[in-house]
């Protein structure tokens, strides 16, 4: 079963910057959309950020101006550049992708924002 594997998470000091992936384990079809969440402690998962197949990017304003979402250079990866991180920024991040045959979420990774 095809899963999608993410990647690049950990910790940094406030106004570090930190990039994520997300890639499919194995051959998929094409993505038309990706969507980052990121869940933090004791709060729900919210919705980050998302790139269609067009590249056409949303934000939440949280993370305007700080964090770039954009295609990787292998097929149907994608990777979250997160520059000028705050404390507010701590949590889980995941992505999830869609296909004509439904959609995959990725296993979570830590990205934590500390002095």
């Amino acid at each position: 079963q095809v899963k999608l594997v993410q990647s690049g998470g950990g910790s940094v000091q406030p106004g570090g910057s930190l990039t994520l992936s997300c890639a499919p384990s194995g051959n998929v079809l094409t993505f038309y959309r990706t969507e980052w969440y990121r869940q933090a402690p004791g709060k729900q998962r919210e919705l980050v950020a998302t790139i269609e197949s067009s590249g056409a990017t949303t934000y939440i304003d949280a993370v305007k101006g700080r964090f770039t979402a954009s295609r990787g250079s292998a097929r149907n990866t994608v990777l979250l550049q997160m520059n000028s991180l705050k404390s507010d920024d701590t949590a889980v991040y995941y992505c999830r992708a869609f296909n004509a045959r439904g959609y995959y979420w990725g296993q979570g990774t830590q990205v934590t924002v500390s002095a």
